[in-house]
């Protein structure tokens, strides 16, 4: 499922010589068509015919309209139900190409080359594909997973610090929810670079895997991951409607604030706990103004959370530093009090 790429990608050119597709369809986005397709090119050995197909970067164009145009491009590519989509690039590039390669023909192999650390510890392991709508992140998806997630963290040496920082929230809650050490680790990484953070790329994606192994429609333990994102797709969702994006990472660092200062309001860890988490997480993520967004209209969001049940908003929260409960009922005043904290 996961391959750490050599540095002549030998394992993509063995994988490619046993599937034997008919046609190879390379999903990319300006950026990483500039700075990481060469070298996946250069050291591609195949006779498969390719195309590339490039869209813009960035969330605002995960959309279905987007999706419509892959689908007419693979349409126009004759592509055909043996051809593979390989994903290269971020999040937005693994949600969005996976969903297409899902429902297109009622399915296509597709394989991800995450070239983020986002896209590397999370949104290309896993199976979840998907695309927002009406500003709902990932509001429509399926579950399906990758052929393969090949890993090159080379590709994290392209990326401005901010998009570094970004993956690292990820990272984090992994740590979090089921791995003391590995938080520990993390948290005493003096400066973010690719450098320090590349010795714990593979306990994070190895992390994933294990709890998504376990349980991958999402009916129980699966949730735990969702930890930090209740809240923080809220804000992400609240600052994309104002015009005003904010990196996933960044929101869901927010949203681990938020949702750790509820696990203490909940009783279910000490705020001595809950201040040690907050503390770190802050030294990573400077506080973010919210004083924008309403109140309302963020439980609202949150209400459209696809955890929740029967009309409650259903919480993931921490019972230590490394264990995570999930399908936490919390009262609307307690979650009022954890946005408040944060604000101030």
């Amino acid at each position: 499922m996961i391959s750490f790429l050599d540095q002549d990608f030998s394992q993509l050119n063995v994988f490619l010589d046993e599937l034997k597709p008919s046609k190879l369809l390379i999903l990319v986005d300006e950026n990483t068509h500039e700075y990481c397709l060469p070298t996946v090119l250069g050291n591609l050995e195949t006779e498969i015919p390719f195309e590339i197909i490039e869209i813009e970067p960035g969330e605002e164009l995960k959309t279905i309209d987007t999706a419509v145009q892959l689908w007419e491009i693979l349409s126009e590519f004759e592509a055909d139900r043996k051809s593979l989509l390989i994903n290269l690039g971020g999040g937005v590039i693994t949600d969005l190409g996976g969903f297409v390669g899902s429902t297109y023909k009622r399915g296509i192999k597709f394989i991800n080359i995450p070239t983020t650390l986002l896209g590397m510890v999370d949104a290309s392991i896993g199976g979840k594909t998907g695309i927002d709508h009406q500003f709902l992140k990932n509001i429509v998806g399926t579950f399906a997973e990758a052929e393969m997630v090949f890993c090159f963290p080379d590709f994290l040496k392209t990326l401005p610090f901010e998009e570094l920082r970004s993956g690292f929230a990820e990272m984090l809650k992994h740590g979090l929810i089921t791995d003391e050490k590995h938080w520990n680790d993390l948290i005493f990484i003096k400066e973010l670079t690719p450098e320090n953070i590349a010795p714990f790329i593979e306990a994070s994606m190895k992390i994933k895997q294990n709890v998504v192994e376990k349980d991958f429609k999402e009916q129980n333990i699966r949730k735990t991951l969702n930890f930090g994102h209740t809240i923080g797709h809220a804000f992400e969702s609240s600052f994309l409607q104002k015009g005003t994006p904010i990196l996933h990472g960044e929101a869901v660092a927010m949203g681990i604030i938020c949702e750790t200062r509820l696990s203490f309001l909940e009783n279910l860890i000490s705020e001595n706990t809950a201040n040690q988490v907050i503390t770190n997480i802050l030294k990573f993520f400077p506080q973010q103004d919210i004083q924008q967004l309403k109140t309302e209209e963020l439980l609202s969001l949150m209400k459209n959370d696809k955890k929740n049940s029967h009309g409650t908003i259903k919480f993931s929260l921490l019972t230590n530093i490394g264990s995570c409960n999930f399908d936490h009922s919390v009262s609307t005043e307690h979650v009022i009090t954890a946005l408040h904290f944060y604000q101030n």
